[in-house]
């Protein structure tokens, strides 16, 4: 039997253990061939308000479990995703669509988030604050409760653990809504390494589903904070319900990054970075480099010089072939990123690469000619394609910039003094001199502004404890004060 063994989760769902789900069958598809690799459970808002339910009961001995046991069992985890990563990452290799060498990064990134939450259950648990009074006055972190956790299909793993493993750690308990299209490398596996871990039934609960079951683990009364990472639209929505029913709302979202190549940059080193930005992941990435504002000076021969690259990356099934560029999630997908580039060719911009798709895949693309009303610059294209356009000052450059409404990451290359300059003038969540777009650390804060989301929400000791914890003001006197009654 094998870690990821589908006998054990074939038509589930795993709420309080496997079983089936009230929503029939989902079926799981490789988007490279159309082939189905297996099935799961589809949960419905029922099968949400009983796994609510029992993970409230569950998070309070969760919540009272020493924390040394509670950072064991991340512990545990984060040694499991080490010792069966290659079963994982071929998973996500072939549901995702991802190249090998992009889905050995998001097992390595869960294990890494696995050992950083860790250290969180013996994290100093408050502050001990001044006071007037004869008493002692103190501030602790407690556990929110039962936290949802909603998230995508590009970077499925990743994308859920960053919140589950925290969220967990800090002595909550999750609900886990992974994206229909990747249940498997998104929430069957992090099910199964927690279940081998020791994490005690009831804690994590597995629910895929569309979007009446999305609804359900926002409003279910159980539920403290909705930790969701997807596109703005639906975020917008996420983010109203949650208010309506005075939950908080912890919100990732798309973004259309810049990536800035001064004048004083290296060309081919610069190319390459933007190559990266650009068409890693096909372009499926919130942080993918969506604009590439290049100096006068520079444009035509980083134009040329990207192209050239495009032209050269392979493309294909990652699962057959040693490829740089794998399918389109899905068929939606494909025709939204081929009507953007349609519609932006229509409005007076040249293709200089790629452009056409081909079956599931659409191939690395760089479009120039560009202006501020062109769809391909200033929409989140979700697709590998380069937008270049040219600056010719600094103060150009920031206005450009910030022109987008989105504001999640901004790379820049060059002299590290001028990139310095320009960095404090970007509106943005993240900002990388001479790195490209594309960057998440597990100890490192992650987020963005505008657009991109409510701000840093991810990452690192204060972020996460910020985020999946209340803090509780606690007084202690020596006895009963005297009162005026």
């Amino acid at each position: 039997m094998t870690f990821l063994d589908p006998n054990l989760w074939q038509g589930k769902i795993n709420s309080n253990g496997w079983q089936t789900g009230k929503g029939g069958d989902l079926k799981v598809t490789e988007p490279a061939t159309g082939a189905i690799l297996g099935t799961l459970g589809l949960a419905t808002s029922d099968d949400v308000r009983l796994a609510a339910e029992r993970a409230a009961e569950a998070q309070v001995q969760w919540a009272q479990t020493p924390p040394s046991q509670r950072a064991a069992v991340l512990r545990r985890a984060a040694a499991l995703w080490e010792e069966n990563a290659n079963e994982i990452a071929q998973w996500i290799v072939r549901e995702a669509g991802s190249t090998r060498a992009k889905a050995k990064i998001e097992v390595e990134v869960a294990a890494a988030e696995c050992w950083e939450a860790s250290t969180l259950p013996l994290h100093p648990a408050g502050d001990v604050l001044s006071t007037d009074e004869k008493r002692w006055s103190i501030a602790r972190h407690i556990p929110v409760g039962v936290v949802s956790v909603i998230a995508p299909f590009n970077f499925p793993l990743i994308l859920s653990i960053r919140s589950v493993a925290p969220a967990l750690a800090l002595g909550n308990a999750v609900l886990l809504k992974p994206d229909p299209r990747t249940s498997v490398s998104g929430g069957v596996v992090l099910s199964r390494v927690f279940e081998e871990a020791g994490l005690p039934p009831g804690l994590l609960s597995l629910l895929p589903g569309h979007a009446d079951v999305g609804e359900a683990v926002v409003v279910d009364p159980h539920v403290r904070v909705v930790s969701f990472t997807g596109s703005t639209a639906a975020g917008r929505r996420v983010g109203q319900t949650a208010a309506e029913h005075l939950k908080r709302a912890h919100l990732e979202l798309g973004g259309n990054n810049a990536l800035v190549v001064l004048q004083s940059a290296d060309l081919e080193k610069a190319v390459s970075a933007g190559a990266f930005g650009s068409f890693m992941h096909q372009g499926q990435i919130c942080m993918a480099t969506g604009r590439h504002l290049v100096h006068a000076s520079l444009y035509e021969r980083y134009c040329a010089a990207l192209a050239d690259t495009a032209k050269n990356l392979p493309v294909g099934d990652p699962a057959q072939e040693n490829v740089m560029l794998g399918p389109i999630i899905d068929q939606r997908q494909l025709d939204g990123i081929d009507a953007v580039v349609r519609a932006s060719v229509d409005a007076g911009a040249s293709v200089l690469a790629g452009g056409r798709p081909s079956g599931p895949f659409y191939p690395a693309t760089v479009i120039a000619d560009l202006d501020d009303k062109s769809p391909a610059w200033n929409n989140e294209i979700f697709g590998p394609v380069a937008p270049v356009r040219s600056f010719e000052t600094l103060d150009e450059a920031a206005a450009i910039v910030n022109a987008s409404e989105y504001g999640l990451a901004v790379g820049i290359l060059g002299d590290v003094g001028e990139a310095m300059l320009l960095a404090d003038r970007v509106a943005a969540g993240k900002v990388h001199i001479n790195d490209q777009t594309v960057a998440d650390e597990a100890q490192a804060p992650f987020g963005g502004t505008g657009a991109s989301g409510t701000g840093t929400r991810f990452g690192g000791s204060r972020a996460n404890i910020e985020a999946f914890t209340e803090t509780q003001w606690v007084t202690v006197r020596p006895s009963i004060g005297d009162y005026p009654f």
